[in-house]
């Protein structure tokens, strides 16, 4: 399984708490400068493509495709896209489309098979590449129309009014990336590669010369395809010489926890960390994606540049609207300035997404290598994890508002994604409700888009042990399919139908928050933090409460949530005297209504600039309030 760097989390701990006691920094409200060229918020929908429509309920630990089923293309009827649609999203990122490798045999098909000592799973890691111009054959109904059905879905996603991702993962391919639908001129990974040497700037990866790749030890008891017989499960996989591994491990025989079913790709970085490239011009990150263009256009690159940027250019042909990249901090910055300019100039509004967990890389993978958003991981999802768990408090939140103020809109966020544990989950908050006050304060806090796993809005909890997927995560090695969708999915009909009551109410609750969300101007306006005054100033509010301001000249709200399962509260929320003005509340009343349900309202009271209004908040409740003037 992928393992994501760790970032320390005592050097999260001393960040917070140091931006926490600059009390004067942080009360400064954050200016969007971007409302102007924004008109609404964006809401992603991540989808694992081979679990979206398949309703078979056997999920037998390493259960073959024949035994557990998967997912088509074709599953993603008009229907189920407008029902996609209609919960509040305008992006669907359909997750392990490129064809990877799987223990499935298409070998009719002229498609070799893959070797079980070097995938994760039976039905394979979507981060294993095998071939970047076609698409998985597991996901087809007829393996030979396969890219047309997944042409056919994108003219479906568009006809729905969504836009739509896929992943490229430009770090590593699978040690037996074989292309059979290159376009005429395009030559494989590493087919032209100097073998005999370590490092040539134009090699795709990077050798041990003499050494022959060896299979890790198992560890744990670990069994290849659970101890099940297979032809090619024999320990053994022929590579001569052997290749660096995807994530940086220069063994010929690498470790099991190690991303051994990989391959590293070589951009044009020495063994010895210097570049063998040219390199930004000093304030270069304060120019546009055409400037950045025009800067490589003559440039000679490494030859794995031009490779993914062909990739990155065949599917925006094929009308593909933007990208999620997997582990974009583990390639140089510079070659997603050429990638990501050579994208925009075929498509301006491609919508490019990056992992990226170290915040003192964000400015530059966004200013410089022209990403459109990062995760925000290590900081606002950690934190608000912490909370939902119950030993988090929320004074740890708003700065992180205030030290990414200047790139808030780029930093995408989210409570759950393939990588992440379930809320629902026991070792996440073992309640999906107890997302509903964090997924308020995500979804409405910045400027940035959200994004929603599928299953997330019906408190999915992943309770299944699948093979080489662990429990608490849905998924994405093994063939399966997720209880809670496939009652969603209510037998192809995509209208919940097989839903408990609960899940009805929760997913109800996503799709008020997220349709409020991209129709809010206010959300795309100004910010103002309410947490440190009244802290200071209201009795019996706490740091298991969290409470803000956005607004536009047209729609002004106080958010606030309550992330105490246990406890309501009832105080009088302050308005500092300069929200007031910025506000332009004159003295008087005003009402305030909740958004979300309709169902509470308050007043506001404004007397001499200075400004009240009572909340009486109910466990894991949050409201979004509009003063009605």
């Amino acid at each position: 399984m992928k393992t994501k760097p760790i970032i320390l989390s005592i050097l999260t701990i001393f960040l917070i708490l140091a931006c926490k006691n600059d009390t004067e920094k942080a009360r400064q409200p954050i200016k969007n400068t971007q409302t102007t060229i924004m008109e609404k918020k964006k809401v992603v929908y991540q989808v694992f493509t081979r679990l979206f429509g398949n309703t078979n309920t056997t999920n037998k630990p390493w259960g073959t495709i024949e035994e557990n089923g998967v997912g088509k293309f074709n599953d993603f009827t008009d229907k189920a896209l407008q029902e996609i649609k209609d919960l509040g999203v305008t992006h669907i990122w359909y997750t392990g489309v490129p064809h990877h490798d799987v223990i499935t045999d298409y070998t009719e098909y002229g498609i070799s098979n893959d070797d079980p000592d070097v995938v994760k799973g039976r039905a394979g890691s979507p981060y294993a590449v095998k071939d970047y111009y076609n698409v998985n054959p597991d996901l087809a109904v007829n393996v030979e129309n396969r890219l047309q059905e997944f042409e056919a879905l994108i003219e479906r996603t568009h006809n729905a009014g969504l836009k739509l991702l896929i992943d490229i993962v430009p770090n590593h391919v699978a040690r037996n990336y074989q292309s059979l639908t290159n376009p005429e001129g395009v030559e494989d990974f590493g087919a032209s590669d100097d073998k005999t040497v370590q490092y040539h700037v134009n090699n795709n990866f990077y050798y041990n010369p003499g050494e022959a790749f060896e299979v890790p030890d198992p560890l744990n008891d670990y069994k290849t395809l659970g101890g099940l017989p297979h032809p090619l499960a024999d320990g053994k996989f022929d590579e001569f010489p052997a290749k660096w591994t995807g994530n940086g491990s220069r063994a010929s025989k690498p470790h099991f926890y190690d991303w051994y079913e990989t391959v590293k790709v070589n951009y044009g970085i020495r063994p010895d960390g210097t570049k063998d490239f040219d390199t930004l011009p000093s304030g270069f990150e304060n120019e546009d994606y055409k400037a950045h263009f025009n800067f490589w256009k003559d440039k000679t690159v490494p030859d794995s540049w031009v490779k993914f940027k062909d990739i990155a250019l065949y599917w925006i042909e094929k009308g593909v609207d933007g990208f999620r990249f997997d582990m974009a901090e583990m390639v140089p910055v510079e070659f997603w300035s050429y990638m990501n300019s050579n994208i925009k100039m075929k498509n301006p509004e491609a919508f490019l997404l990056a992992e990226v967990y170290q915040p003192h890389l964000y400015r530059d993978y966004i200013k410089k290598g022209k990403m459109d958003y990062l995760y925000d991981k290590v900081q606002l999802y950690d934190t608000l994890k912490h909370v939902m768990q119950g030993h988090g408090s929320t004074n740890n939140i708003p700065p992180i508002f205030d030290e990414l103020q200047d790139i808030e809109h780029h930093m995408l966020h989210f409570l759950e994604n393939h990588d992440e544990q379930r809320i629902a989950s026991p070792d996440f908050a073992g309640s999906a409700e107890k997302g509903k006050p964090a997924m308020v304060v995500s979804a409405t806090s910045t400027t940035s888009p959200t994004m929603v796993y599928f299953g997330q809005e019906l408190g999915e909890p992943a309770k299944e042990d699948l093979g080489f997927g662990d429990p608490t995560r849905t998924t994405i090695f093994d063939y399966a399919s997720v209880p809670t969708y496939v009652r969603w999915v209510n037998n192809k009909k995509f209208d919940g139908g097989q839903l408990t009551d609960s899940e009805k109410v929760l997913r109800d609750f996503y799709k008020r928050l997220l349709n409020f969300t991209i129709n809010s101007p206010a959300l795309m306006g100004d910010y103002h933090d309410l947490q440190w005054y009244n802290q200071q100033n209201t009795e019996w509010y706490n740091d298991k409460v969290l409470s803000f301001a956005r607004w536009t000249a047209n729609e002004k709200l106080i958010i606030i949530a309550n992330f105490n399962a246990d406890n309501k509260y009832g105080f009088e929320l302050q308005l500092p005297e300069d929200l007031v003005k910025k506000l332009d509340l004159k003295d008087g009343e005003y009402q305030v209504k909740d958004q979300l349900y309709d169902n509470y309202t308050s007043t506001l009271k404004v007397e001499n600039g200075k400004a009240e209004v009572r909340i009486d908040i109910e466990p894991l409740q949050s409201f979004i309030l509009k003063i009605e003037e």
